[in-house]
């Protein structure tokens, strides 16, 4: 029997907030690019007319009261059914023409995600500190979970059904790049990335991004994942600190006891023990963690494989 896969939906993505000069021209392209995709838009609260300009262009609106990416990604993510997502920030500064490329990529090798590696156009597309802080932050979680990506914090993300609706939130801000790309990282899913055009942002559109307060977000979302991903990395490091601290304190106490027999500095001893023990206790907790996780990291697996993959669908335009 031959089997005759379903046609595609696709959603197209879009979290805005003060986006008014940018969102028409995002929803026009991605509906040129993409004339079967339905198009979403979710409002954060903004304070210009932004859902108005979203909805006279053409694309479904609502609304999601709580501040920040993550909060808006979670609610898309659980309120939309599709079978090929398109996350795209509103911006105007994503190329939408490359989108259905990366959905044919997506769908002919059976991967979960596909990211868009930005490619800046222009000398103010990319600020040379985003440029910095992005190498930083990307260099520390490959190092942590082994990612092969050189763009974490990129924004254009073509994603399957599998991938979206098997994803845990936590992030409630721009933290949310990071945690998409360590999720797929530790379920083992396929992947790729793809070189994309960065373009300017519209005269009228301002960046939300802080370099320095998203930064240290952004770090203290990959600390936290580490945490609860790679708990014996995480309460083995702490561990080896506070050993290596204890031993440092410690030590001139233990050579004077052996020199006379007396141990003048009783606090600088008690705090050594202490120090020691706090170590053995954080050791002991990294491995007990580590086997909970594991569990949870089946139990992540198995609800992730029990969602069709996408390879077996058609795309609408090959028809």
């Amino acid at each position: 029997m031959t089997m005759i896969a379903n046609s595609a939906r696709i959603a197209v993505l879009v979290p805005c907030y003060n986006e008014e000069a940018a969102i028409a021209k995002v929803v026009k392209d991605f509906r040129a690019a993409m004339p079967d995709a339905a198009i979403y838009v979710y409002d954060n609260n903004s304070r210009d007319a932004t859902a108005t300009v979203a909805r006279e262009a053409g694309a479904f609106v609502r609304t999601e009261l709580r501040q920040g990416k993550g909060n808006v990604v979670r609610r898309m993510f659980a309120d939309i059914e599709a079978d090929i997502y398109v996350l795209v920030d509103g911006d105007d500064t994503y190329d939408a023409a490359v989108a259905p490329a990366l959905v044919e990529k997506l769908v002919r090798e059976g991967l979960d995600i596909v990211s868009g590696q930005r490619v800046a156009t222009g000398e103010s597309a990319y600020r040379p500190g985003h440029v910095l802080g992005n190498r930083l932050l990307t260099g520390l979680t490959s190092m942590m979970f082994r990612v092969r990506l050189n763009d974490l914090l990129s924004g254009y993300r073509v994603m399957s059904r599998r991938f979206v609706k098997s994803f845990p939130f936590t992030a409630e801000g721009f933290g949310i790049e990071t945690e998409l790309t360590v999720h797929a990282v530790r379920l083992m899913m396929p992947m790729a990335e793809v070189e994309t055009r960065y373009k300017e942002r519209p005269e009228g559109s301002v960046s939300k991004l802080n370099t320095y307060r998203d930064g240290f977000r952004i770090l203290f979302t990959i600390a936290s994942l580490v945490r609860e991903e790679r708990p014996l990395i995480f309460f083995s490091t702490i561990s080896v600190l506070l050993g290596i601290l204890a031993l440092v304190l410690g030590t001139p106490v233990v050579v004077d006891y052996f020199h006379t027999g007396l141990v003048p500095r009783l606090p600088t001893a008690v705090l050594s023990v202490g120090l020691m023990v706090l170590a053995s206790l954080s050791f002991a907790s990294g491995l007990i963690l580590d086997t909970v996780t594991r569990g949870r990291w089946e139990d992540k697996r198995m609800a992730y494989l029990s969602i069709p993959g996408p390879q077996d669908l058609r795309l609408p335009w090959r028809n």
